[in-house]
């Protein structure tokens, strides 16, 4: 059993020199692979090679270890070996025009087709003008046009001859044609048709009778002559439109040989031009004047409307300035963005829409390539996550309105083509996340297969120490910042030691590291130096931990004052100085606190009081349970315990949870129980098993400069010291004012493996081990505590007054 209190080299473990083999970064190479992530970067390889189903890659780390960077330069990287894919468009749908169609084309064409159909348009109604105006196309019509006036008037002077040879007038009036009778060349009034007699009133009224008739089938074929004259003007048209257009579109199938969507797409605007080719005879007729035209979506026209809008080509998008396949990072991933959204346009107080406002959304335009999204952000937006997931699993991408999707949008609106979907989904986020969907989502594992785990920290071995410096360097060039001295590097690589908790590991955030690069720059040029020196970077830590620690400074006041009670002298029992570590953002610091204990006769219980009023965790209660199994296990082995004892943390007004506190609550325990008084100049940290065992913590480095700053407030005596588990010596890398502390022997951290060590320290009197009787020395803590629950059990014993089967007093 050692009581020797570390040697200051054990306290801070400097940078070693020889792993510096340089006197500036400036001579340094940059940097090529992210330092401390080789099993990240295997798995993003692996996960972006591999083109099988479901091998989509969710990234998870912590904050600021570089994953979106190494995520971004690995897809670069693997997209510039890939080809760029089809360009995407949608197209009217002539025949049923709220269900857009969706047209491949070559990568880069989608630009060229737009501007194709545009100047086809243009050069159709040019063309169809000029061939309705041309002397061939009136001088048909008029053959069919004087066709038809020659056939009613041959029909209608039919008529007129035998009106004529039977005396009776044809006449036009305002109500349409009527007959009369006629005498001596004269249409007779009604009294003189009366005053003929009765035999010729008959035969006139004979004779009309028949003409009536005759005419009356005349006019009934006049509607079907109007009818076939219209189908010839109607095929007249169609000829002459067929004939204009017809060069015009060949030419454009020609360029786009072999592209059969595209051909199939010209075909049906052929024969759409051609049966609406009044739409370019007469543009201000508007749209939705064609046969067949369903009223919506496509909007009617109004003031300044293009009523050629129906031929335009939409580009969703396209690859005309790619050079390989896409890498998307989508920064606001809504469900509109991801799967592309439908717009409208306001018009008599209608929203309207057509396949011309189909815009794109993340996944089109990462489509034959890599789309990479932030869990958190993508999992706080509605129907995002479940349509991104509806996509990867039907591999295509299905344009629908959040309401259409769910039932609670029941208007008509546009349906366009689904497109095919070849897409690999980069997540990024937490563990947590990807944990909590692993085990709560029943797709997710089949969707994202490969796990990039990135680490948040490193060895701290000579490849980790230079990949510091060059990370360093690389920072200087990329950003114009000095470059570091020697010293100055070894300076942060000794903070990345203690960013990671532990002296023989380097964190991974390197961002913290990245910041402190440049804080360290900052300094360094507003002292006018070029290079910046080991000064600067304590400096820049310093200024850091200065604009963090205003919580820390105001506790440490209240300390000093007696508003918090801190002991850091002389000698009480059943009083221990606890420590606890504070978290406030990036910024954490130590705080001791004064643990107390109370035993008195009872029933083998020991109270947690925090635990009582709600304030203690589930960890802190295990903690306590743990004190009572220790006691059971120890000192009681045959008989039960009588005492009851009472834990508390004093002035503690906040939730108390970890483990951490749990030999500090023991070794207060059996201060009260041995009626021995602990040292108060100690603090103490560390947890403890059933078998008496100190264990590792958390925040080891934090606590220790908490007490010590109380202690050096009060004044350094060099009876002052932290008792921290043996287990903990490898994560020491305390301050230098601390260092030079314990190398002046004005403080003291003293490892523990035991209970029995800790006591023993504490109070200065050896806890003692059990002989093969189970006694343990006289004067030790140990007998002390066996003694005071002997009579604590004996006292039980007197006051129940009961006997024994033999009839004894017990």
């Amino acid at each position: 059993m050692t009581r020797t209190a570390l040697p200051p080299e054990q306290l801070y473990r400097a940078c070693d020199p020889t792993l510096l083999p340089f006197a500036t970064t400036e001579s340094l190479p940059d940097i090529e692979h992210p330092i401390g992530q080789d099993r990240a970067i295997a798995a993003l390889s692996f996960g972006i090679g591999i083109d099988s189903e479901g091998f989509n890659l969710f990234a998870l780390g912590p904050e600021g270890t570089g994953k979106t960077a190494v995520v971004r330069r690995l897809l670069d990287e693997e997209a510039a070996k890939r080809p760029a894919p089809d360009d995407w468009c949608y197209v009217n749908n002539f025949k049923d025009p709220h269900k857009p169609k969706a047209l491949r084309l070559p990568p880069g064409q989608g630009p060229g087709f737009v501007k194709a159909m545009q100047t086809l348009i243009d050069d159709l109604r040019l063309a169809i003008v000029a061939a309705f105006e041309g002397d061939e196309y009136r001088t048909r019509k008029q053959v069919i046009e004087d066709q038809f006036k020659e056939k009613s008037e041959e029909a209608f002077g039919l008529v007129q001859k035998k009106a004529e040879q039977s005396h009776v007038a044809l006449m036009r009036t305002p109500v349409g044609l009527a007959l009369a009778p006629m005498k001596d060349g004269e249409v007779l009034s009604p009294e003189d048709f009366k005053a003929l007699p009765d035999e010729e009133q008959a035969a006139f009224k004979k004779v009309m009778e028949e003409l009536q008739a005759e005419m009356e089938a005349t006019l009934k074929q006049m509607p079907r002559w109007e009818k076939e004259q219209r189908a010839k003007l109607r095929d007249l048209n169609r000829e002459v439109t067929a004939h204009a257009v017809g060069h015009l579109i060949e030419e454009l199938e020609k360029h786009y040989a072999g592209i059969q969507p595209v051909l199939d797409h010209l075909e049906a605007v052929r024969e759409d031009v051609i049966d609406n080719v009044e739409r370019f005879l007469n543009p201000a007729g508007g749209e939705g004047d064609g046969e067949g035209e369903s009223p919506l979506p496509i909007p009617m026209r109004r003031p300044g409307a293009n009523p050629f809008r129906r031929y335009q080509v939409n580009a969703l998008v396209h690859q005309a300035e790619a050079r390989g396949a896409p890498v998307v990072f989508e920064s606001h991933p809504t469900q509109p963005n991801l799967i592309g959204r439908i717009e409208h346009m306001s018009q008599f107080g209608a929203l309207l829409t057509d396949f011309t406002l189909i815009k794109s959304g993340a996944l089109h335009r990462a489509n034959g390539g890599y789309l990479v999204i932030e869990a958190r952000k993508l999992l706080m937006q509605p129907f995002a996550w479940e349509d991104l997931k509806r996509a990867m699993r039907s591999h295509q991408i299905r344009i629908e309105a959040p309401g259409q999707a769910w039932g609670l949008i029941s208007t008509t609106t546009l349906e366009p083509e689904p497109i095919p979907l070849a897409v690999k989904v980069v997540l990024i986020g937490d563990p947590m996340l990807y944990y909590l969907l692993s085990h709560y989502d029943p797709e997710f594992s089949e969707l994202f297969k490969v796990a990039a785990d990135f680490d948040y920290r490193q060895g701290r071995d000579a490849p980790a120490v230079l990949g510091y410096a060059q990370l360093i360097a690389t920072l200087a060039r990329r950003e114009g910042l000095p470059h570091f001295e020697r010293d100055a590097v070894a300076r942060v690589v000794e903070h990345g030691a203690r960013l990671s908790g532990d002296a023989e590991k380097l964190t991974t955030h390197l961002a913290a590291i990245a910041d402190l690069v440049r804080e360290s720059a900052h300094w360094a040029r507003g002292a006018g130096r070029t290079l910046a020196t080991r000064a600067d970077v304590e400096k820049a830590i310093g200024e850091h931990e200065y604009r963090s620690d205003r919580v820390r400074e105001h506790i440490q006041e209240d300390i000093k004052r007696g508003t918090l009670m801190i002991d850091v002298a002389g000698a009480k029992v059943g009083q221990v100085n606890g420590l606890a570590v504070f978290q406030l953002g990036r910024f954490a610091f130590g705080k001791p606190s004064r643990i107390t204990c109370r035993v008195r006769l009872g029933k083998g219980e020991v109270i947690d009081i925090e635990r009582e009023v709600d304030l203690g965790g589930p960890l802190h209660s295990k903690g306590v349970l743990i004190l009572s199994a220790f006691l059971s296990s120890r000192f009681a082995k045959d008989s039960p315990l009588s005492l009851s004892a009472s834990l508390v943390f004093e002035q503690s007004y906040g939730g108390v949870d970890g483990d951490s506190a749990s030999s500090t609550e023991l070794y207060a325990l059996l201060s009260a129980l041995a009626e021995t008084p602990i040292r108060q100049s100690l603090a103490v940290t560390g947890s403890v098993n059933q078998m008496g065992e100190v264990q590792a913590i958390g925040g080891v480095n934090e606590k220790i400069e908490g007490f010590f700053d109380v202690c050096k407030a009060r004044g350094l005596t060099g009876e002052q010291g932290v008792l921290i588990p043996a287990a903990n010596v490898t994560h020491l890398m305390l301050r230098p004012d601390v260092v030079e502390a314990c190398r002046a022997g004005q403080f003291a951290i003293h490892p523990v493996a035991s209970i029995d060590e800790g006591i023993a320290i504490l109070t200065g009197i050896e806890a003692g081990e059990a002989d093969a009787k189970g006694e343990y020395p006289l004067g030790s803590v140990n007998r002390r505590v066996a003694n005071r629950l002997a009579a604590l059990a004996a006292k039980v014993q007197e006051l129940s007054g009961g006997r024994d089967r033999k009839g004894r007093e017990r």
